[in-house]
């Protein structure tokens, strides 16, 4: 397997905690999405996932993007180290869960986004960390209330799922914006238990080859 990766990028974060989790093997790629006006753009990469988003998970004939197809797709794959409870409430709940962050949260802060609205449209600085905080914010209300009878290491149960691989990647961009997540206790005692294991400390940003 190869996977097309940015070290930044949440949604590549996302994928190379699972890839820990289950100890799987993927040789990583980086395609850096400042340099050069963004190696994402170039022909090389656009053959390669014509949304020119990262990651693109490549297992044989299969090219995948989307992180949360790629997640599934590794549980079915790979169901020995699971990452979805057996229960379907259960993993009903997971899924809205990560979906919350993916959907929700996720696109209307991603790299593109901000890109979009310091150049096309010419806000400042200022403004676009205020429409940054503000989505967080709204967002991890919700995943908060979400997280009510959490045990406070993971978001649901005794193991980590698919929800922590989406969580800690956009807590980690929160706290790199600066924003007060002291409202958040759930999610501030998952972030800290989870970073304690190597499967999300190897994952994360300044862990990664193309760091810096």
């Amino acid at each position: 397997m190869q996977l097309y990766t940015y070290f930044r990028s949440s949604a590549a974060y996302r994928v190379r905690i699972a890839l820990n989790l289950k100890n799987l093997n993927a040789d990583q790629i980086p395609v850096h999405l400042v340099k050069n006006g963004g190696e994402q753009h170039g022909e090389a990469y656009k053959a390669i996932n014509p949304s020119k988003l990262v990651p693109t998970l490549v297992d044989d004939e299969l090219k995948l993007s989307q992180s949360l197809s790629i997640l599934e797709y590794l549980e079915d794959q790979h169901p020995e180290v699971a990452l979805l409870p057996h229960d379907p409430k259960q993993r009903a709940l997971v899924r809205a869960f990560s979906l919350a962050i993916a959907c929700d949260i996720h696109p209307l802060n991603n790299l593109r986004v901000l890109q979009y609205l310091t150049g096309t449209l010419e806000v400042s600085e200022e403004q676009k960390n205020q429409w940054y905080t503000h989505w967080v914010l709204t967002g991890f209300n919700t995943l908060e209330a979400q997280l009510s009878e959490s045990n406070g290491q993971f978001c649901f149960g005794d193991q980590p799922t698919l929800a922590d691989c989406c969580l800690i990647p956009q807590v980690y961009n929160a706290l790199r914006f600066n924003i007060d997540l002291s409202a958040y206790p759930k999610i501030q005692a998952i972030y800290q238990h989870c970073n304690q294991l190597d499967a999300f400390k190897n994952a994360a940003p300044e862990a990664q080859q193309d760091a810096g």
